[in-house]
């Protein structure tokens, strides 16, 4: 039986914690894009979402590596943006984004992890090494909350 594990980002923290049935499992030290740790609110922000997402697509990008793409946006997040947009926060013309994932760092950048250093669009990054062995058992259908 192949343990049913859950991901938990904490934004002010800049942590991605796993925890399986018995509870916590392993941390990872994390970045995002934005210093502005508050909701993405529209695409090109670089802000990372915060919500309850799953992991869809589990692929290796040419860039990057392991990556561990969420299903952003969600019904919740077009929910919110709609109203931000009616009620004038985001410009009319504005596109929600897509693409969130978890993903690695290039193999010789991992040092923007240990200097809180944030350089995605949005994504959660992790150190390129430490990707590796959580992608190894991390599997599509597995459930993220990112928090504030």
């Amino acid at each position: 039986d192949t343990p049913n594990y859950y991901i938990v980002i904490d934004k002010s923290d800049f942590e991605l914690r796993v925890y399986d049935a018995e509870g916590w499992f392993a941390t990872y030290p994390v970045v995002f894009g934005s210093k502005d740790q508050g909701d993405k609110m529209r695409q090109g922000d670089k802000k990372t979402p915060i919500g309850n997402y799953t992991i869809i697509l589990k692929k290796i990008h040419p860039k990057w590596g392991p990556e561990l793409l969420l299903d952003y946006p969600g019904e919740e997040d077009k929910l919110k943006f709609k109203k931000r947009k009616a009620e004038g926060i985001i410009p009319a013309n504005a596109k929600i984004g897509d693409g969130i994932a978890i993903h690695a760092t290039r193999p010789e950048e991992e040092w923007t992890i240990d200097n809180f250093y944030n350089w995605t669009d949005g994504c959660i990054s992790v150190k390129y090494t430490e990707m590796k062995d959580l992608f190894s058992y991390i599997s599509v259908g597995t459930k993220v909350t990112i928090q504030p």
